[in-house]
């Protein structure tokens, strides 16, 4: 039941809080630093944001897709410094949590794959400065100086690749500039978190060479208590750098080259418990675990839903190192502009994770500690050609290659307490990885039938080469048997197996547009999404029996079809622009993960699900009743459901799951702000804002289970701003979270027992200061 005090707060907050606003207002080619103005309230000149979702410089207004695209400013003053942190503001984007960045996923209109293996790409396709990132934990890197952050909503597949099959979040970084300019930016918050961001930007050769260096420093103790450690853990400290460097030998060509470095570090729990039992589905028994509630109660913890107390008797943490570097080159031949992108990537990521989640070994419980090293490579290369607008057709064309691999190494040691009170060690060790090889031709095309009215045509041609391989041994298993009475719980005796595939696929859009005017149109569209093949590869594979194989069996390409029709327009002044979306997407072959107990514990399964559909309507709305004043509201009806699932070989009868929301998938998500920016003098300026997320209730689990579900919630922020636009300067004091509401980011089952929670960053309300300072 939706809490009557949430609506209330909505209603409230639309009409008498005054929020930053959401939406980029830089064109992409705008400066790393914006020159010194005066002191004039800012949003209040309603020019068009500026996107590149066709590969093309095109305002946001006239693209025929449903687009967000938040600004850099917007998000540096709101500190939504990772693209999990601005699923918040965009309320038809969802965010995984989990231990690792590897865990982690992003969701568009509900759809998303959740899934530790690496045989398996994303289905939000995320892109950084025109390269695609192919792991989902790369996609969780600190934003640092951006320009602003596109989010193309459903299929994206033929410009932008076989892992856009439920849309796209475009990164778009900030570009170096003749003038010479620096910025630096702090921050500290009432529960100690620290953040530092500078930067440098200038002309080596004026009007030839430009160059933009900038770094961050974040630390963050963290928002729970390990009581048996007796320290902070959920805390993070990042610091990295990016470098852009724009070489115009002639007006007519232009190379970009750009490389980044980021180190993270994070100590986030998987023990948070939210409760002592599970809830199954569909029969709604209550399965409750004395064993648990005692170990936890010796430790001083209660299991409930706001808990922020864990007490793993190990270090829990994971360390990232996410690096890389384009080389872009821009050929402008008469009217003709072709672009050529080479980039390169690699993702270190290494975690250790207390796997029993309770202090004291016991008869009931385990202990164990879990260990494991990601090394995945990705080299890219594209090349387009763009023709000029105004003709009968304008189009894109192009041609991708990608080559990634993945090598990974986990490791469980797990002992065991015996009744008698012998104790046992089992050690075991997975070695496994994917080769990706993916080329894919490309195209889509305007055809102007009228200067007013045109067809719009797409077509993605895409060949995939997949190949796997994964090794495991157990020290319970000395011979190499795989006999499965040598498995153990949580570890599985030997195991062998590789294989590989080749496959093609195709994704297009066919689609009408029509201006309504100036300042309006509509549009239809129907896109088929493509997502390439997959392997379940993870620690505790299995075969079916000795000669059955079952987790090595490839999945099977995941296609969509997509209908959506829009408007978007605005007035005249600008004072009112709107952007509206309908659409009904069908998934079939849906790539999901489902729970198994394997040997006694709980595991993640990918499997090819069945059929998913997903329908709704989406709105963006701007308005600016008066100078200064900026008012923006954003909602989405989701309806996400299961239409057929497919059970697993092996899984438990109660997954007929038919007509059951997608996980991540809440039905109603708004986004409410409001700014409000005003002239004390002819150099200084004050901002007042404030903005409400809410969220309907969200089922985390593809098998119902109801404990996993998170009720409805809201979230409320505030901030006032002291700026000088004359001087560059702004001070920036904020409150997250004023009204103390905890909810969770992501519930699910305990490794043997419970309910555990992830606890996010706004949790609970703290209050921070910001300086910046451009030079």
């Amino acid at each position: 039941m939706i809490d009557p005090r949430h609506v209330a707060l909505l209603a409230g907050t639309a009409l008498a809080t005054l929020a930053a606003p959401a939406f980029a207002q830089d064109t992409a080619a705008a400066p790393a630093v914006a020159p010194p103005k005066a002191a004039t309230p800012a949003a209040d000149t309603g020019e068009d944001v500026v996107v590149t979702a066709r590969f093309r410089n095109e305002s946001l207004q006239s693209v025929p897709i449903a687009i967000s695209a938040v600004s850099g400013q917007s998000l540096a003053e709101r500190q939504l410094n990772t693209v999990e942190n601005i699923a918040a503001t965009i309320p038809a984007v969802g965010f995984r949590s989990g231990a690792s960045n590897k865990d982690r996923t992003i969701f568009i209109r509900g759809v998303g794959t959740i899934t530790t293996s690496p045989g398996v790409e994303p289905s939000v396709s995320t892109v950084l400065d025109g390269v695609v990132l192919t792991r989902p934990g790369q996609s969780t890197l600190d934003l640092g100086e951006v320009e602003r952050i596109e989010v193309l909503r459903g299929p994206q597949g033929t410009l932008f690749g076989k892992n856009a099959s439920a849309g796209v979040v475009n990164i778009v970084t900030r570009n170096p500039t003749d003038e010479f300019r620096m910025f630096g930016e702090a921050g500290v918050t009432s529960d100690e978190e620290y953040r530092i961001k500078a930067g440098i930007s200038g002309a080596i050769v004026p009007g030839k060479v430009q160059a933009l260096i900038g770094g961050l420093y974040d630390d963050f103790k963290g928002n729970v208590r390990n009581v048996t450690r007796n320290d902070d853990v959920n805390g993070y400290r990042r610091y990295g750098a990016r470098g852009k460097l724009v070489i115009t030998p002639s007006d007519a060509l232009k190379f970009t080259i750009i490389g980044d470095y980021l180190n993270s570090r994070d100590t986030t729990p998987t023990s948070v418990y939210a409760s002592t039992s599970r809830t199954a589905y569909p029969t709604g028994t209550v399965t409750n675990s004395p064993d648990l509630a005692a170990a936890l109660t010796a430790s001083g913890i209660g299991a409930n839903a706001s808990n922020r107390r864990t007490n793993n008797d190990t270090i829990t943490d994971v360390r990232d190192e996410n690096y890389g570097g384009s080389f872009t080159g821009d050929l402008t031949l008469g009217d003709y502009h072709l672009t050529s992108i080479t980039g390169w990537r690699q993702w270190l990521n290494t975690q250790r994770q207390d796997y029993d989640s309770v202090a004291a070994l016991s008869t009931a419980f385990p202990s164990g500690q879990d260990a494991g090293h990601v090394n995945t490579k990705q080299f890219s290369e594209e090349l387009r050609l763009t023709s000029p607008k105004g003709g009968l057709i304008d189009y894109v064309l192009g041609a991708y290659y990608l080559h990634a691999t993945t090598d990974e190494t986990y490791q469980r040691t797990l002992t065991s307490l015996a009744a008698g009170g012998a104790r046992s060690t089992t050690t075991g060790v997975a070695n496994y990885g994917i080769t990706n090889d993916n080329f894919a031709l490309f195209g889509e095309a305007n055809v102007n039938f009228t200067p007013r009215f045109r067809g719009i045509a797409g077509y993605r041609s895409t060949w995939d080469s997949l190949d796997f391989y994964h090794v495991r041994t157990s020290s319970a298993d000395p011979l190499n048997t795989g006999a499965a009475a040598l498995d153990r719980p949580g570890v599985r005796a030997y195991h062998n197996a590789s294989d590989g595939l080749d496959r093609r696929g195709d994704s297009y859009r066919l689609g009408l547009q029509y201006d309504l005017g100036d300042h309006a149109q509509t549009y239809f569209t129907f896109s088929r999404g493509y997502k390439g093949p997959a392997y379940n590869v993870y620690f505790n594979m299995r075969s079916l029996n000795a000669t059955t194989p079952l987790d090595e069996v490839p999945l099977s390409p995941e296609t969509s079809n997509s209908y959506e029709i829009g408007l978007k327009g605005s007035t005249a002044d600008r004072a009112l622009s709107y952007s509206l979306a309908a659409f009904t997407t069908n998934f079939d072959g849906y790539q999901a993960s489902f729970n198994d107990v394997v040997a006694g514990a709980q595991v993640s399964r990918l499997i090819n699900a069945g059929s998913v559909r997903s329908r709704g309507a989406e709105a963006d709305v701007t308005l600016r009743p008066t100078k200064g004043l900026t008012l923006d509201i954003s909602a989405a009806y989701t309806d996400a459901t299961v239409r057929n699932f497919l059970c697993p070989p092996g899984a438990p009868t109660s997954c007929n799951i038919d007509g059951q929301p997608l996980p991540y998938a809440p039905k109603i998500k708004l986004y409410e702000n409001a700014a409000y920016r005003f002239a004390l003098s002819d150099t200084l300026a004050l901002e007042l804002q404030s903005d409400v997320t809410f969220s309907s209730k969200v089922q985390y689990a593809l098998a119902q289970t109801p404990s996993t579900v998170q009720p409805a919630y809201a979230i409320w922020n505030a901030s006032v701003a002291l700026l000088s636009d004359q001087s560059g300067w702004q001070l920036r004091a904020y409150v997250k979270n004023l009204t103390n509401t905890s909810y969770s980011s992501f519930l699910t089952a305990g490794t043997f027992a419970g309910t555990v929670r992830f606890v996010p960053r706004d949790d609970q309300r703290y209050a921070g200061l910001l300086l910046r300072k451009d030079f």
